[in-house]
């Protein structure tokens, strides 16, 4: 399994900034209690991590990570243990946490069931277990950008032959069935952003980094050149601009109680 964006610098900046637009309703939606022994599955540079540790009294986080580089570059936090380890087989006694969590991971790993069947067995009864994830054919901008469009297809593609799914958000009821959960409930976290409102230049903005983290792989692959990358870019920076411009996506969100 190779991650598709990297963890060049400027990844971490596209991370960081991804961070800032969308924590705070990612947060209230976990219902952080106080006191509660948390884990978070892929912790990546522990932004979030820091966030749900201030959320309530007394939390402490445990933030799982298979990149030692993010792990060198996370936010520095008392209330923040990081682990370097894999999704796949976290090294946890079972019913160890009161709440666990994923963010933007599933799409990243070979065995999306695994990993949310060891989120399950970590979970103490009565925990909270919730996850959001990308289903990228919900992406819309208006003007069209058809070169964009083109590309964003070619990314789904080449994430799935490195062995991910950018799609995987629609099968979250199913994956969470599976590994033995009840009363699941699904939900959307929405980026919806236009033309003058705060979050706009910087979605956009992370619309680009998306592609310019996998421009390479993107360009070995044979999925696109750098021709039709150039023109992708040139129509989403063209959009910060435009006075009609718009973008609409949302994540995908599922809740369970062990």
């Amino acid at each position: 399994m190779t991650y598709i964006h990297g963890t060049e610098p400027s990844e971490q900046e596209r991370l960081a900034a991804l961070n800032r637009l969308t924590n705070a309703p990612f947060v209230r939606f976990l219902g952080v209690t106080k006191g509660a022994r948390v884990l978070e599955v892929g912790s990546g540079l522990g932004i979030l991590a820091a966030e749900v540790a201030a959320a309530a009294e007394d939390v402490h986080v445990v933030g799982v990570e298979g990149a030692a580089a993010q792990l060198a570059a996370a936010v520095s936090d008392p209330r923040v243990e990081y682990v370097l380890g894999d999704a796949h087989t976290l090294r946890f006694p079972d019913a160890s946490f009161d709440l666990v969590y994923g963010r933007y991971i599933l799409e990243h790993v070979s065995d999306p069931e695994r990993v949310v069947g060891e989120m399950h067995r970590v979970a103490r009864v009565g925990a909270r277990v919730a996850v959001c994830e990308n289903d990228v054919s919900l992406m819309r901008v208006d003007p069209p950008c058809p070169a964009f469009d083109e590309v964003w297809r070619a990314f789904q593609r080449h994430q799935h032959a490195l062995g991910g799914d950018a799609l995987v958000g629609r099968r979250l009821f199913r994956l969470f069935r599976h590994v033995g959960f009840s009363a699941i409930e699904l939900s959307v976290q929405p980026d919806v952003h236009w033309q003058g409102s705060p979050g706009f230049p910087g979605w956009i903005h992370n619309l680009i980094g998306n592609i310019e983290s996998a421009r390479a792989g993107l360009v070995r692959s044979g999925l696109c050149d750098q021709m039709q990358i150039e023109a992708a870019v040139d129509e989403l920076t063209a959009l910060v601009e435009h006075p009609d411009a718009s973008s609409q996506f949302v994540w995908n969100r599922a809740l369970a109680i062990r």
